[in-house]
């Protein structure tokens, strides 16, 4: 069983953060736009500019460990194959950066598995993030000799166990104060991928509202936003700055922000949602702001994650292994 996050940089510093960001943004699942022009635009404009920024913030979120979202995917991935036991091999692989998805599946080659499903790490299916882990695991099995059978989850963004684990988490984070306004915010995609056929939208919004109905909130308690917007294009709206600023004219003291698209914490969240954001909501006359963590390596998504590869929606028998 293999389960994929998006990667990171193996150090905080502008060489690293540029080769990650070059492998990132090459990808023409991420940047749909003609390749000789984009190349032109990363290499001589985007990567000089951007390295150097990005390697200050990851700087500021960076563990001793290392990267957030590499420590808490390991010890995630951990706690994931010490729940499904002996009869089921697990590793984690990262779309870019390392440990490479082409390094996991040799370790699962390795151990001789008949069976393999892939879990990405985010929760709603976007072409940018699932689509490109599937080319990237196609890619790889396309050399195999013994190509094993072969299951692909393109999301669980209304599973029932996802919906409660982050209900769940919400309320034991919010518990014993007033409950304040209770934002969802979503890593953004530009606005055309909606019109070429990307559920991103629809899936973040029934996950939103599945997760508010447990929460027992009404519609005007909690709203949904995109962050992370690049470029000039017209992205995913409403975008979350403006969300923040809006709130905040309209008399919204306090406001918890919560990223239910990540599966654990990272630069977006802990630098651009916890730092940046909330500078943006206190400066537009908010008085609280607090970001409430991902999921991360909690044994409750641990438990769903095993229950999602073994459970009765995805259902996947232990690992039958073959010999030669």
């Amino acid at each position: 069983m293999l389960l994929v996050n998006l990667g990171t940089p193996a150090r905080p510093s502008a060489s690293a953060v540029r080769g990650y960001l070059s492998e990132f943004l090459s990808d023409p699942r991420v940047v749909e736009l003609p390749r000789w022009l984009w190349q032109i635009v990363l290499n001589g404009f985007i990567l000089p500019l951007r390295a150097g920024k990005s390697a200050r913030a990851y700087r500021r979120i960076w563990m001793q460990e290392g990267s957030p979202l590499l420590v808490l995917s390991r010890s995630l991935t951990a706690k994931v194959r010490q729940r499904l036991g002996e009869n089921y091999e697990v590793v984690l692989g990262m779309r870019y950066g390392r440990p490479s998805i082409p390094e996991a599946l040799e370790a699962l080659r390795q151990a001789r598995v008949g069976r393999l499903l892939v879990l990405p790490l985010y929760p709603q299916y976007a072409a940018a993030t699932t689509g490109s882990t599937f080319d990237a695991v196609a890619r790889v099995l396309q050399n195999w000799r013994y190509v094993p059978s072969l299951s692909l989850v393109s999301d669980y963004h209304d599973h029932p166990a996802y919906l409660r684990a982050l209900a769940e988490g919400i309320r034991r984070a919010r518990e014993g104060d007033d409950a304040p306004y209770l934002l969802f915010s979503f890593h953004g995609l530009p606005e055309r991928s909606r019109t070429l056929g990307d559920p991103y939208a629809d899936q973040c919004r029934r996950t939103a509202e599945g997760v508010a109905e447990r929460l027992g909130l009404p519609a005007t308690r909690w709203g949904l936003a995109y962050q992370s917007r690049f470029g000039r294009a017209e992205w995913l709206k409403p975008y979350c700055v403006d969300a923040l600023r809006e709130l905040a004219a309209r008399g919204v003291t306090a406001v918890d922000v919560v990223c239910p698209g990540f599966a654990v914490d990272c630069l977006e969240t802990l630098d651009e949602i916890a730092r940046e954001n909330r500078r943006i909501f206190l400066d537009a006359g908010g008085e609280r702001f607090r970001y409430l963590p991902c999921l991360n390596d909690t044994d409750a998504h641990a438990e769903l994650l095993a229950g999602l590869l073994a459970g009765e929606r995805f259902p996947v028998p232990p690992v039958q292994k073959y010999s030669v």
